[in-house]
């Protein structure tokens, strides 16, 4: 199998992730999800997720398809579609899995994985996240993580905007 083909299976259908999720469980894995757009892939992105994996065995990536990002950024957002933004996360070694949601939270995704730890950046209040009540209510951990300062995907733009 190809390096590219490796990347590419990590790219799940929800059928695909529940037989995994499954798997992941019988062999008593702590499974960590965490979510967004990932329009830009920064160094922000990378110091946050690779933060969320080190909570845990196994880290999903719920990923906001082209409509989701639209609605809750703007009709000229994404700059890059879902399966480039797919392509990209999955290409990171410490991530094993991302997959899809339309919505625009992640809730329903994560009362399907029922994931041991849900991880956002600080910029969330626990109270404010999309799936904590489903986390806490099994015993599962809901945690915040610092953000790499000076990064920010809107950051990014605004500067870029600024330079031309």
């Amino acid at each position: 199998m190809s390096t590219l083909d490796f990347i590419r299976r990590k790219i799940v259908s929800p059928q695909d992730l529940s037989r995994l999720i499954a798997a992941w469980k019988f062999k008593e894995k702590k499974i960590v999800f965490s979510n967004g757009c990932f329009d830009i892939l920064h160094a922000g992105h990378i110091d946050y997720l690779s933060k969320a994996a080190d909570t845990g065995d196994i880290l999903i990536i719920g990923l906001n398809s082209d409509d989701s990002v639209r609605r809750l950024k703007g009709s000229k957002r994404p700059f890059n579609n879902q399966e480039a933004r797919a392509l990209m996360l999955a290409a990171l070694s410490f991530v094993d899995a991302v997959i899809f949601f339309d919505n625009d939270t992640p809730y329903e995704l994560i009362q399907a994985i029922q994931p041991d730890v849900l991880v956002k950046g600080k910029d969330y209040r626990v109270e404010d996240i999309a799936g904590h009540d489903i986390v806490q209510k099994r015993g599962g951990q809901v945690l915040t993580v610092d953000l790499l300062e000076g990064y920010s995907t809107t950051g990014l733009i605004n500067r870029i905007k600024e330079s031309s």
